[in-house]
């Protein structure tokens, strides 16, 4: 049977080896004792009784009180507005799928769409849960949308006005590549502010399912999509919905906790706790467990703090454990606007969430690098370790500004955050798109999936050094100036 494979170039061969390397890596065994608890954590937190951690279910205050008692254990003092918790009070606006349809209609002819997997809508309270308008393909060519509704593909072009409301085909092309199915249609916001309905309805679809809508157009979404210069025209089918939707009111905790140093000042050192929770099953799999998003960097958190246990600082330590991340940074939008530590004292946030040990770490991908002096502080930590610090390669992804660091950052306080970084068209970069294809915001982001556990250990060490350089320097770290 080797002849069959003969005609393989080594750059597939090359492409495929580490992937199949790090399917093997998950046999080892945690290299050291701090490794072993650390992961350890992230096998409780990702377990299935904490039912993937969704902002305020039962899971997720499962989850916070084993934190909690983690950080009791590490003698962190409460920090909250009660004990450790800081209530976060949300408004979650949901989409009831088996009491919903979304169908294209041609004359006679109706095709029922598949919620979740062909099309999602974006639930808010009071928009109108019965409706259907003509389609239009916008392109390039203006056109009076009124009465109609706009079709257009995701990115590269502003959001037409005047329309009903828009349907965006997720682009293919896209550098971080459309997930579908998605797990469900929820918006969450902080209780007074609440984003309204509006007059627009918005709309996702799935552009493997796009070319429904462009049938007997005389155009096909594959053409258009591949067009420089693409054409305004009227699509043959009309859109109809019937939509349940329901609105309620719920709480959900960040969990707020210090060490004290010398001063009276604080570095900030965050991740998020929530997850999806249960959500659209992928290849039969309901329960978005995620470990790698976040259960391993809370980890991280219980074990900075076992290790500066009887410790002290020049800056004392400001651990925020987050809710509502992946609804919106909600968790850290309401500490950074109702701080329990007075503003000035927190000298700069260090966030834990992108990170991935699924190869050797090299270098790390550094969010915020040049926007403050906490980039030169990375690079010292990082030297004695041998790993290299680079700038954001792919700044269309928006990561800097996607995760809870840049609440922070809004407030004027620096903030950095890292990804596992690689060289372009490296091995590495191979098992990271993969990672993000297969795993990110998917159910097998589970414990069973496979890990670098030498590279987690070499991070986990890089980021006690770098919260001991911020938080033992001289000078408070300080923005850059505008580049």
């Amino acid at each position: 049977m080797i002849h069959k494979y003969t005609h393989l170039n080594m750059r597939v061969i090359l492409w495929f080896a580490p992937l199949l390397a790090a399917a093997a890596l998950f046999a080892a065994d945690p290299p050291d004792e701090a490794t072993k608890r650390w992961w350890n954590h992230v096998k409780i937190l990702a377990a299935d009784n904490m039912e993937g951690r969704d902002t305020g279910s039962e899971g997720y205050k499962r989850a916070e009180r084993y934190v909690v008692e983690q950080f009791e254990k590490a003698g962190l003092k409460p920090a909250g507005e009660n004990g450790y918790f800081q209530t976060v009070p949300l408004r979650a606006v949901r989409l009831n799928k088996d009491q919903s349809s979304i169908s294209l209609v041609e004359g006679e002819k109706v095709t029922l769409l598949s919620l979740y997997h062909d099309v999602t809508v974006t639930p808010r309270a009071g928009m109108a849960q019965r409706f259907e308008a003509p389609l239009v393909f916008v392109g390039d060519d203006p056109v009076d949308l009124s009465g109609k509704m706009a079709v257009i593909i995701a990115g590269g072009r502003a959001r037409p006005s005047g329309a009903l409301g828009t349907i965006s085909i997720d682009n293919p092309r896209a550098i971080e590549p459309p997930r579908w199915p998605v797990a469900y249609a929820t918006v969450m916001s902080i209780v007074g502010n609440e984003r309204p309905a509006g007059a627009g309805i918005a709309m996702r679809f799935n552009p493997d399912s796009a070319e429904k809508l462009f049938a007997g157009s005389g155009h096909t979404f594959a053409d258009v999509l591949a067009m420089e210069k693409r054409p305004t025209f009227a699509l043959k089918p009309s859109i109809h919905m019937i939509l349940n939707i329901a609105a309620e009111d719920l709480k959900s905790d960040n969990i707020i906790a210090t060490i004290p140093g010398s001063t009276d000042e604080y570095v900030a050192v965050s991740a998020h706790l929530d997850g999806y929770g249960f959500g659209e099953p992928v290849n039969g799999d309901g329960l978005y467990n995620g470990a790698f998003d976040d259960s391993a960097y809370v980890a991280e958190l219980i074990e900075l703090a076992r290790s500066y246990k009887g410790k002290t600082l020049r800056r004392g330590l400001l651990f925020c454990v987050f809710t509502g991340e992946e609804k919106g940074l909600l968790g850290s939008a309401y500490f950074t606007t109702h701080f329990t530590i007075p503003k000035e004292k927190i000298v700069a946030d260090v966030n834990l969430d992108y990170l991935r040990p699924i190869f050797p770490l090299k270098s790390l991908t550094t969010l915020g690098l040049d926007e403050s002096t906490l980039g030169d502080a990375a690079r010292k930590a990082a030297e004695p370790l041998g790993i290299r610090i680079q700038k954001d390669n792919e700044p269309e992804r928006g990561l800097y500004r996607r995760s809870d660091q840049y609440n922070f950052i809004r407030q004027g306080i620096p903030g950095i955050a890292f990804i596992f970084g690689y060289e372009n068209g490296s091995p590495e970069e191979a098992v990271y798109r993969k990672w993000y294809a297969e795993r990110y915001h998917r159910p097998s982001d589970d414990i069973n999936q496979p890990i670098d556990f030498a590279a987690a250990a070499k991070f986990n060490r890089f980021f006690e050094a770098l919260v001991a350089e911020v938080a033992n320097a001289e000078a408070r770290p300080k923005m850059n100036a505008a580049r």
